[in-house]
């Protein structure tokens, strides 16, 4: 099946960049970024912002923005049975450095599971400017850590925002 990213959360205060791999199944057909509900992503992200967890995807959006964050997806397209970034094939990655040069506030690049860094690393070069962290995937296929072994983690992102 032909899988294509979103468009990046990001605006012209975004400081931080949060990379996954590639929306899955129910993201995609919910037109949402990490929609499973046994995604920990929003959790983390609620939790780490002491903010009331919401469903409603345009306070999730507001929260990432408000934030100083952007999300967006290390590919643009792939072919892949199932979500699993195992089975991704015949991929093309976004632009993100073209994304840097029209935002440069962003001095950060976090990625969301290894599966986010190994396209990255595959497509680009890593820029002198930017830091780069590859954290737990928020996925519930990562079940190797729980939820607050991963919100632990995650707080990288508050240290990150006071620059």
């Amino acid at each position: 099946m032909k899988s294509i990213s979103f468009e990046p959360i990001i605006n012209k205060n975004s400081k931080v960049l949060i990379l996954g791999t590639m929306p899955g199944i129910k993201s995609l057909a919910e037109n949402q970024y990490y929609a499973h509900p046994r995604n920990a992503f929003w959790k983390i992200m609620f939790q780490l912002f002491d903010t009331d967890f919401s469903e409603n995807y345009e306070i999730r959006k507001k929260l990432i923005l408000d934030n100083h964050l952007a999300l967006w997806d290390t590919l643009k397209l792939c072919f892949r049975e199932g979500s699993l970034d195992s089975n991704i094939k015949n991929e093309e990655a976004n632009d993100i450095h073209e994304l840097l040069k029209k935002h440069p506030k962003i001095h950060s690049i976090i990625f969301n599971g290894k599966n986010a860094e190994k396209f990255y690393k595959r497509y680009f070069k890593k820029k002198k400017q930017i830091s780069y962290y590859c954290l737990s995937s928020t996925s519930p296929a990562n079940a190797r850590k729980q939820l607050d072994e991963k919100l632990v983690e995650w707080s990288v992102v508050l240290d990150l925002l006071k620059y």
